[in-house]
């Protein structure tokens, strides 16, 4: 009888985004072998760490949500518990009509439970037409239906356009007439299957939440910035034996009888599993002979792109910006910025570091309106300054500016969604010894990201066989 002891499996995780390093994390802690590779010179995905005039700041995703329990707990888990702060104003404001107004409370996704709420924003038509949607028959919105489209038919375009195109616009970077309300907005979607008034849902909605009393802050950040923690996890992942190479882009896999072969530029790896953490149309090329159905759907995935412009300013040079977090634009007032963060009044680190100026930021580009993207940077920065002129007053000239563009750099989730990735995990679910995770999944957030990642790691754990001598046409 043989007694060796069992050999930890080999885990391949492709991808260096905070998905692949928290599923490579997840992976060493449960004993498995891990191997992670970034097809780029730079860990982190989205979150990247940079500076401005010499002080820190985040050049791209600057929080997340705190109330979802994950991307916390990687950030303690890794060492960066005494680094977690809240945003110290969450003073938000809306850019429309001509004025900067303040963020209505009380409602979710931008729908009121009380209309009234709304009356420094919409229309007395506006208003009028929201009130309607107690009297109106129920609306059906079957397997799934668009945040727009539903919500407009309850409530009016007005608040469609004014507040949910700017708030779920700050997520995805979408058409709210598109995004699915089921994947995107799960609770609203909730109380407009159980409720004829949508008002009446939001209202339970808000008692519910109330019951839970909920307290602590809704989002998080790190002192340093969000682009700190990818380091930290990847440090960890070295710290526990895990191995990371970075330009080392995989170009091909294939199944064995042993299991699985990576092929990058320079080497064949062989791994018992294989985790992909790659935008969807790298996961299609990679799963395009192995499995061309889960492949058909990734092509499909569509992407918003955007840029971020960080302005810094001499903190004489400015008549005293209002202290507030920023402001959301609604595309249909026309303007060119669709939002601008105003760093150092939301974030106590980034003040502390760079204590002489006033650093702000303004985002640029949407699905469907990227032609600003092939603008020189000079030009982005320009109508930045333009818009802000007009929302604040600012008439400051900055003493440093960069510009970063996210091609690609949010999926889409349009109705039908979660159909589609149920479809894409059925099929990968046929090859033993893979799984797919992400923020093309269950959510562009880093804590769904977190979460994403750890549900992969889990299930390959617990493929008991992996890939061993199962090659079959499952793929198909």
């Amino acid at each position: 009888m043989d007694n060796a002891p069992a050999r930890a499996p080999h885990i391949v995780v492709v991808g260096g985004g905070i998905s692949g390093l928290a599923a490579a994390h997840r992976l060493l802690a449960a004993g498995a072998r891990a191997t992670l590779l970034e097809g780029s010179a730079v860990l982190g995905g989205k979150l990247l760490a940079g500076e401005i005039e010499g002080a820190p700041v985040d050049l791209g995703a600057e929080s997340m949500l705190a109330r979802r329990p994950e991307g916390v707990e990687l950030a303690r888990a890794v060492g960066l518990g005494d680094r977690l702060q809240a945003p110290a104003t969450a003073n938000a404001a809306l850019w429309t009509r001509g004025a900067l107004r303040p963020m209505p409370k009380g409602h979710v996704m931008g729908v009121p439970a009380d209309p009234a709420t709304l009356h420094d924003i919409l229309s007395p038509e506006g208003l009028a037409r929201v009130a309607q949607d107690r009297a109106l028959a129920p609306s059906e919105v079957g397997d799934d239906i668009g945040v727009g489209e539903f919500v407009a038919k309850r409530v009016g375009r007005e608040v469609v356009d004014r507040l949910v195109e700017p708030l779920l616009g700050g997520v995805y970077a979408g058409d709210a007439y598109k995004i699915s309300m089921r994947a995107a907005v799960p609770q609203l979607f909730e109380a407009a299957r159980l409720h004829g008034s949508l008002l009446d849902g939001v209202e339970e909605l808000q008692a519910r939440a109330a019951a839970k009393q909920q307290t602590g802050p809704v989002f998080a950040g790190l002192d340093g910035g969000m682009g700190t923690l990818p380091g930290a996890v990847a440090d960890a992942v070295r710290a526990q034996g895990g191995t990371i190479r970075t330009e080392a882009p995989v170009l091909a896999l294939t199944r064995t009888a042993g299991g699985w072969q990576v092929r990058t530029d320079t080497e064949l790896i062989d791994a018992d599993g294989v985790i992909l953490s790659t935008p969807a149309w790298s996961a299609s090329t990679l799963l395009a002979d192995e499995s061309p159905a889960a492949a058909a759907e990734l092509a499909e995935v569509e992407y918003a792109s955007m840029a971020l412009v960080t302005l810094a300013f001499r903190r004489a040079d400015l008549g005293g910006i209002e202290e507030r977090s920023g402001f959301l634009v609604p595309p249909v007032d026309g303007r060119t910025i669709k939002a601008s963060t105003f760093s150092t009044h939301k974030w106590s680190w980034v003040k502390e570091r760079g204590p002489d100026l006033f650093v702000l930021r303004t985002s640029i580009g949407r699905y469907g309106e990227e032609r600003h993207l092939d603008w020189d940077d000079a030009d982005l920065v320009s109508v930045s300054l333009g818009d802000l002129g007009d929302a604040v007053g600012l008439s400051a000239k900055p003493v440093a500016t960069t510009v970063n563009r996210w091609i690609g750099g949010l999926p889409q989730y349009p109705v039908g969604h979660l159909a589609k990735v149920a479809r894409i995990r059925a099929a990968v679910a046929k090859l033993p010894g893979l799984r797919v995770c992400g923020a093309v999944y269950d959510g562009v957030g880093i804590p769904a990201c977190v979460a994403s990642a750890q549900r992969a790691a889990d299930e390959i754990i617990a493929t008991s066989t992996l890939a061993r001598n199962t090659q079959s046409d499952a793929g198909q």
